[in-house]
């Protein structure tokens, strides 16, 4: 059993101890604390290719594509270094997530270059599951996914997205879970996750330095702000390249493919501009609930990584995410005339059946017997799932003052 988590910013044990050992361990000399610096970060991951790096890194890309990448790294960690206040397992963490989206910078472009033709993969349309974080939108893309007409991506191909042979990015993701795992005890609860479970595509967006999960984790709002008001583009360029890419290293491109990322409410113009003929699932909830369960989730994330977490600060930042990206959704959906189904949360708690029906109805679907049972036994499994003890948590912290 994790222990109570009886505060926002509450950490686990683990993550206190192993805090506390870096920062001795730096300071005393007996490990050299990580350096976050993009040339460093360039010069490790480009390493192993030698002469060929600077090739590897145009793999597939155009000129504009990699000098966003760039520019993004270098603002980024500005943003880390001005405001951020990391802690020393922050910093740590932050060099180990920064290192590995370099390093798989280059590898997709070595693999690019190897084998051009999987940027050319045909794809099924889409459907999008477009809606704030923590609406239901995991829940209304956890089900549609277990349609046996449709694809989705899983744990292991999001957060190890360079093909691996062997079932090695399995390996790697169990690996990854079960330490994130003891560092954070709450985090299953928060938002469950297995190595080959359905999973979001945040951490392909975010393999191309778009802001969102960063600003979840971190402090970061000059980053964030730029981010927001920069065109996206490049971003979803290489969301699309590692889509097509996981399509045919899985071969599943001839079935839709469930898509899902909060974040993709900030970009639907350019989102719809690369998949005009997907359908789109929009994911409503009452306001102030999505803000409650946002502010737990993006606190939980933050306190680990930094000692100086402001609670005001959090929800200040959330408070503006969710004005966003209504302000985006209304002004891009309104002039849209592909297909939408809407599914609110009340509805999906009421009769989730039905609900579902509604959406496959309004999106032009077939509802088989074969996915409304496998809908079924996805929703039987979650019924012992850890996110009841996230609805527990947020029930305590409504009843106490912060």
């Amino acid at each position: 059993m994790p222990p109570t988590r009886d505060h926002l910013l509450a950490r686990g044990p683990l993550a206190e101890r192993a805090n506390a050992f870096l920062g001795r361990a730096w300071e005393r000399g007996w490990l050299p604390p990580p350096v976050l610096d993009p040339e460093a970060l360039w010069a490790l991951a480009a390493k192993p290719y030698g002469a060929r790096a600077e090739d590897v890194e145009h793999g597939g890309r155009s000129g504009e594509d990699v000098a966003d990448f760039r520019e993004r790294l270098v603002r980024l960690i500005a943003a880390i270094e001005a405001d951020a206040d990391l802690n020393p397992l922050g910093r740590a963490m932050a060099w180990g997530q920064l290192s590995r989206v370099v390093k798989n910078r280059l590898a997709f472009g070595a693999l690019w270059r190897e084998r051009p033709e999987l940027l050319e993969t045909p794809l099924a349309p889409p459907i999008i599951v477009i809606g704030h974080m923590r609406s239901g939108t995991t829940r209304i893309h956890t089900l549609l996914a277990a349609d046996p007409a449709f694809s989705h991506t899983r744990y292991c191909d999001a957060y190890h997205p360079v093909p691996a042979p062997l079932g090695m990015n399995r390996v790697k993701a169990a690996l990854e879970l079960a330490m994130l795992g003891a560092l954070n005890p709450w985090m299953q609860s928060i938002h469950p996750m297995a190595p080959a479970a359905v999973e979001e595509e945040l951490a392909w967006i975010s393999a191309a330095l778009h802001h969102s999960i960063y600003e979840s984790q971190w402090h970061i709002p000059a980053y964030s702000a730029w981010s927001e008001a920069r065109d996206p583009a490049a971003v979803y360029r290489e969301f699309a390249r590692i889509l097509a890419t996981d399509a045919a290293h899985r071969g599943i491109a001839e079935r839709p493919r469930v898509l899902k990322v909060p974040a993709f409410a900030e970009d639907l113009s350019t989102l719809l501009a690369l998949f005009p003929d997907a359908r789109l699932v929009l994911a409503e909830r009452e306001h102030e609930a999505v803000l409650k369960s946002a502010i737990s989730l993006a606190a939980n994330q933050m306190a680990m990584q930094s000692d100086s977490c402001c609670l005001e600060r959090i929800e200040a930042r959330w408070r503006h995410k969710i004005a966003l990206r209504e302000a985006r959704i209304a002004a891009e959906l309104g002039g849209w005339d592909g297909r939408i189904a809407r599914a609110s949360f009340d509805a999906l708690n009421e009769d989730w059946e039905s609900a579902i029906a509604s959406v496959y109805a309004e999106l032009g679907l077939i509802l088989t017997p074969e996915a409304l049972g496998a809908m079924r036994r996805v929703m039987a499994a979650s019924e012992a799932g850890h996110h009841h003890a996230h609805r527990e948590q947020l029930a305590r912290f409504a009843a106490s003052p912060r």
